[in-house]
């Protein structure tokens, strides 16, 4: 039974936890340079709380659970939470995203402890463009941080590109890169979520997808994962390629996720404002049944859609703050 089904009839059963709002790089799309509102640390919620937690949601119904952040692997002892989240009864994935600048260092562990499936941010092959899109000269150890996934075990490693006008003309690049390795590559619309974020140049995908379909034949494919990417695939199974569009072609019909972020909070939608608060809940002695009708409410709270497209202007939180 799913007791996270909305008033829209849509069955709730994946969660994206971030885990740290704390992240290495400065992408202008999600952290801007000089950002200082991180959470508390004393706010973020414990090991023991989150697993308490993430238990009574997947009494519910919740089936997928994705680690995100900021950079989730800057959490210390972050394998060892894996590990907890992946023996919590009824959950049967856990992923993680990430931009793999520490992933080398964790990737086997990760792996052990129950990760199935990594994302992996990669906006350019260039290293002048990706240090003036992610704040940082990192692509020799993002790149690093990727073999490493590879070599652990990890696959299909699903590469995300988030296109902008910046990167725009090295899409055919990345989708090389991706061939020769087995990757499945997606291409991720900007989202308007923060000042930064709307300066980055909105790229449609929808004429780059028909491009690409064109260009290797391909056709609609089912990807493991539960996430909102629409895929095509080539007819030998070689090159897949996932597009995830918020504003050219929006996916809040079929939308089964919600976001919680390292301090606690839920948020039903990554474009609108609802929210629920469960650290006072967890810390001010409230029952397992009191949490599980704290679920069942903030459920009911889910939006319809978002308003991404109507009001670009309407969020003025970063990305990091929720959780991508």
């Amino acid at each position: 039974m799913n007791d996270l089904t909305d008033r829209f009839g849509r069955r709730i059963e994946y969660l994206r936890l971030s885990v740290t709002d704390r992240c290495d790089l400065r992408c202008a799309y999600c952290i801007p340079e000089g950002f200082q509102g991180f959470e508390e640390p004393d706010h973020w919620l414990t090991f023991d709380e989150l697993e308490r937690l993430l238990g009574l949601f997947a009494r519910l119904g919740l089936r997928r659970l994705r680690f995100t952040g900021g950079e989730p692997l800057l959490r210390r002892n972050v394998v060892d939470l894996a590990r907890r989240v992946a023996a919590i009864p009824g959950i049967e994935d856990l992923s993680l995203s990430t931009n793999a600048t520490q992933l080398d260092k964790h990737a086997l562990g990760l792996k052990q402890a129950g990760v199935t499936r990594l994302n992996i941010s990669l906006d350019s092959l260039r290293p002048d463009r990706v240090e003036r899109i992610n704040g940082r000269p990192v692509l020799d150890r993002i790149l690093a941080g990727i073999e490493a996934g590879r070599q652990a075990g990890f696959g299909p490693i699903k590469i995300n590109m988030v296109v902008m006008q910046e990167n725009r003309d090295e899409i055919d690049a990345v989708v090389a890169y991706c061939l020769e390795r087995g990757f499945i590559l997606r291409l991720i619309e900007v989202m308007p979520m923060g000042d930064t974020a709307r300066r980055m140049g909105y790229v449609d995908l929808q004429p780059i997808k028909n491009q690409l379909r064109d260009r290797f034949d391909l056709v609609d494919a089912v990807i493991p994962g539960g996430g909102p990417a629409r895929y095509l695939a080539s007819r030998d199974g070689r090159f897949t390629v996932g597009f995830i569009t918020p504003i050219s072609q929006h996916f809040c019909a079929t939308c089964n996720r919600v976001r919680l972020t390292v301090d606690g909070v839920l948020h039903l939608c990554l474009g609108q404002e609802d929210r629920v608060e469960f650290r006072p809940l967890l810390r001010g002695g409230a029952s397992d049944g009191e949490i599980l009708e704290a679920i069942r409410r903030a459920i009911d709270l889910k939006p319809e859609k978002h308003e991404f497209k109507e009001q670009p202007e309407k969020l003025i939180r970063f990305m990091n703050m929720t959780g991508g």
